[in-house]
């Protein structure tokens, strides 16, 4: 049987976690990568029941608790990142606080112990830019990712690509926005930080989104590709 590289790293995923899974029913506590795959497994294995984004994370994130791994495990083990194949293609997984180390009495009483490190204030929710109504006009589920350049998006989702330009979804990292055949809502947008540099994604950019004439070629390329909502502005 040939196996791509995705589908052997797939494998090695699933075995790592069925090992995990073995040496818990046995009564052991879990090192780091056995906390580390099964969490994953339990995303990917949640997106191949059909469950969405957001009920596959939660999925990793109640699978282990302070109390099924050794002892610094939950401190050691960040954010648990997996690729996992939903029904609408494949989507960045990000489980935060994997282990629920946050809610557990246990980190109340390290927190107020001397010398303990404490988190600062959480960073506001940002706020929206631009707000766009969004048409699905494909007659499957399409689904957008938090970082990607939003102009570049399907070329079946109606929508105004010029107002877009330069923007990505106001949503957090690694989440994604999902828009149903036929369906039309709206979403809010962010300029793309950083050194605004659009590599990829829909090929209509591929350089800096900032640079003279560059929103005007992007509009013509989208316009000659078929992409709804560039006809007008092009």
């Amino acid at each position: 049987m040939r196996l791509t590289p995705t589908e052997r790293d797939r494998l090695l995923l699933f075995n790592a976690a069925q090992l995990a899974r073995s040496r818990r029913s046995r009564g052991l506590r879990l090192n780091v990568p056995e906390a580390t795959a099964l969490i994953a497994d339990t995303v990917c294995e949640a997106a191949r029941d059909g469950r969405r984004l957001a009920q596959a994370i939660e999925a990793g994130r109640s699978v282990l608790g302070p109390d099924d791994v050794l002892p610094g495990v939950a401190e050691v083990i960040g954010d648990v990142m997996v690729e996992a194949v939903f029904d609408d293609g494949s989507r960045l997984a990000v489980v935060s606080d994997p282990i629920g180390v946050a809610d557990h009495p246990a980190t109340a009483a390290a927190a107020a112990a001397p010398g303990a490190v404490l988190p600062g204030p959480a960073d506001p929710e940002p706020v929206p830019a631009v707000t766009l109504t969004v048409h699905n006009t494909a007659s499957v589920p399409i689904s957008v990712t938090s970082h990607f350049h939003f102009f570049e998006a399907n070329p079946r989702l109606d929508f105004d690509r010029a107002a877009a330009y330069g923007m990505r979804l106001c949503v957090p990292a690694g989440s994604s926005e999902r828009f149903d055949p036929g369906g039309t809502h709206e979403v809010g947008l962010v300029p793309i930080g950083g050194g605004r540099i659009a590599i990829g994604f829909a090929g209509l950019v591929d350089g800096p989104l900032d640079a003279p004439g560059a929103k005007t070629e992007a509009l013509r390329r989208a316009a000659a590709c078929g992409y709804l909502g560039a006809e007008e502005q092009a």
